[in-house]
């Protein structure tokens, strides 16, 4: 079988312009909240990658007609969607769990394969199955199935999370727009993702409070009607291409990136160094020189995203100084530190603690991406690396970055898509 990887040509300092697309994980659960209203819902500024490919064939098996235009899809949703989400799909996508709140609320049954996705912790579904039996459901695990079901429909009440879970907060206020009476859900998550389909789902008709906060208060309706929406652009793209810039002492403009959704990340670069300035759609990222080593330590929003924590350790690998990343979100974000100590960086390893020694400049190397942002911060490694550095199984970077190569390559760099057997 052919698979793809990258080729990095080390030295190249960015310039340019890119322009970011919608959000992955808000697209990709915007889309299997379609599944709560019969009809034709409609999602713009959806983003190019593969994921969302995958979730247009989910929802195709469950009875939906759905149709990619350009940056648009319409989901067109049947009466009665169907209710078993396969392994063949859902062990390619993590977000595929996110079908399960809606068909429990609109058809009183779900089956979803237990999902795969990225390889980077345990990330298990207790507050999914205990927020929906809160709800007055039934779920269990059967034969490598998640199996809920509320033939009755499901009943508002109080939820308490014990960790703010973006995955648990998004299938719960799913669910619970459906259900009779009031619910709470307290210690949510406050993700832009979250308060983006929170948004969503008032545009069908659903009564929600407390978007943004750690408090959600959601009285059910009867009914919710197909919706237009416009996605949130893509805060992690975003965080990315800044840190690229940081990283290669280059100059982007990023049209399109909201720094109000990423304002301890921008922060934490400007202490790097960098000069970051708002401009009249999103931000400019410049760097002169090398940038300083910056501690950080991952945790829900408004933290800094651990979905930036393998960017954040590539530059501490070529900055002045030491640094300590701290990971507290999810225990195997670390996996890819190996492939980047491949590459000759500094780092040593301890529990969720990684202590990062800068060199002036890496070396290129074969490595393997193990996630899609641990691809990433492999290529932006690459990128700094002397002579040349191959990033295996790119297909994980596609899941989340549309174009990456080829942007990058508009931007100066010398990075190239090869196939290999």
């Amino acid at each position: 079988m052919a698979a793809e990887r990258f080729r990095i040509v080390g030295g190249a300092r960015l310039h340019g312009e890119v322009r970011v697309s919608g959000a992955k994980n808000s697209a990709l659960k915007l889309m299997a909240a379609a599944l709560l209203a019969e009809g034709k819902t409609t999602i713009r500024n959806v983003p190019d990658i593969a994921d969302v490919a995958i979730m247009a064939d989910l929802l195709t098996r469950l009875g939906c007609t759905v149709v990619r235009t350009d940056d648009c899809v319409s989901i067109d949703v049947p009466k009665v969607p169907a209710h078993r989400a396969d392994y063949d799909l859902v062990r390619k996508m993590r977000a595929s769990i996110n079908v399960l709140g809606p068909l429990v609320a609109r058809v009183g049954m779900a089956e979803v394969a237990l999902p795969g996705g990225d390889a980077i912790g345990s990330r298990g579904l207790d507050f999914h199955f205990k927020g929906l039996v809160t709800l007055g459901a039934t779920a269990h695990n059967e034969h490598g199935y998640v199996i809920a079901t509320a033939p009755d429909g499901l009943v508002g009440a109080d939820i308490v999370l014990d960790f703010p879970s973006v995955g648990a907060t998004e299938n719960l206020l799913t669910a619970a727009v459906l259900a009779r009476g009031t619910t709470t859900i307290d210690n949510a998550a406050r993700e832009p993702d979250v308060v983006d389909l929170g948004q969503f789902l008032i545009g069908m008709g659903a009564k929600i409070e407390g978007l943004g906060t750690t408090k959600l208060t959601i009285h059910g309706v009867t009914k919710l009607n197909p919706t237009d929406h416009t996605t949130i652009p893509d805060r992690i793209v975003t965080g990315t291409w800044a840190f690229a810039a940081v990283m290669t002492g280059g100059d982007i403009t990023i049209h399109g990136g909201r720094a109000e959704d990423l304002e301890l990340p921008l922060e934490k670069l400007a202490s790097a160094g960098a000069i970051v300035t708002s401009t009249p759609d999103g931000i400019r990222v410049r760097m002169d020189g090398r940038p300083q080593s910056i501690d950080v330590a991952t945790l829900p929003y408004p933290g800094f995203p651990t979905d930036l924590q393998p960017m954040v350790i590539s530059l501490n690998s070529i900055a002045q100084g030491d640094a300590i990343v701290t990971e507290n979100v999810f225990e195997g974000r670390f996996m890819f530190v190996n492939e980047l100590v491949r590459l000759g960086a500094q780092i040593t390893v301890d529990g969720h603690h990684a202590a990062i020694s800068g060199i002036p400049q890496l070396s290129g190397a074969p490595v393997a991406a193990t996630d899609i942002r641990a691809g990433a911060g492999l290529v932006l490694a690459g990128l700094v690396s002397e002579g040349i550095t191959l990033v295996e199984d790119s297909f994980h970077i596609d899941r989340g970055y549309p174009r990456f190569a080829e942007e990058l390559a508009a931007l100066g760099a010398e990075v190239t898509r090869e196939t290999v057997e």
